[in-house]
């Protein structure tokens, strides 16, 4: 039985002897996780999807460089959140044209669905706030806590798994992942009336 990274690279060498229909299965494989993880980095849809694809025509390109020393999801998410990353960079030395906040998008916390199954309308409007605060909180981290804490609980990569994709330490990325945590969870405290010196 082969393993994901291993029927990946074989997928890889056979893109590396020229046939192009097997990078099409590395796409069809990846690209809505990749989506997911661009998707709440830069929080515009159509841009997203140009980052992805700008990310998967930087891979189909450099793939005759790939060796395969890390997993080839690592090295692809790499090129994905350093995409994401110059065209975050780019934005911010344009002038803003919108200042709109997408409460839509808060809604779209899809961890939250154990909680909106709840019918009182309280129980419906504190998870709408709960959903919108995670949200707030996140899109306020730093790029490299929000990077990390993403790679983490949502697309559940181990700490060896981010710290490949980020090209740091593990003690730094641990480091991240607790500070991003510590900023959900002071955000958070107010809602469910946690008290400052409780840890939960």
């Amino acid at each position: 039985m082969t393993t994901d990274r291993e029927s990946d690279q074989l997928l890889v060498e056979r893109v590396q002897a020229g046939e192009r229909q097997a990078f099409d299965l590395l796409v069809s494989k990846y690209q809505r996780r990749l989506m997911r993880l661009v998707s709440r980095i830069v929080h515009d849809p159509a841009e997203a999807e140009d980052i992805v694809q700008e990310s998967f025509i930087k891979a189909f390109r450099g793939l005759r460089h790939f060796r395969g020393d890390s997993a080839f999801y690592t090295w692809l998410y790499r090129i994905g959140i350093n995409t994401a990353k110059n065209f975050i960079v780019t934005q911010s030395r344009r002038t803003p044209t919108s200042t709109d906040v997408d409460a839509e998008g808060a809604e779209g916390f899809d961890e939250g669905e154990g909680l909106r199954d709840i019918n009182t309308p309280e129980s419906m409007l504190a998870s709408k706030q709960i959903a919108e605060t995670v949200n707030a909180a996140m899109d306020s981290l730093p790029l490299d806590l929000r990077t990390a804490i993403l790679l983490r609980e949502i697309e559940g990569l181990s700490y060896e798994e981010i710290s490949e994709i980020m090209a740091c330490p593990i003690g730094t990325v641990r480091s991240r992942i607790f500070r991003a945590r510590e900023v959900i969870a002071d955000k958070l405290r107010p809602l469910l009336n946690v008290p400052v010196d409780k840890r939960w």
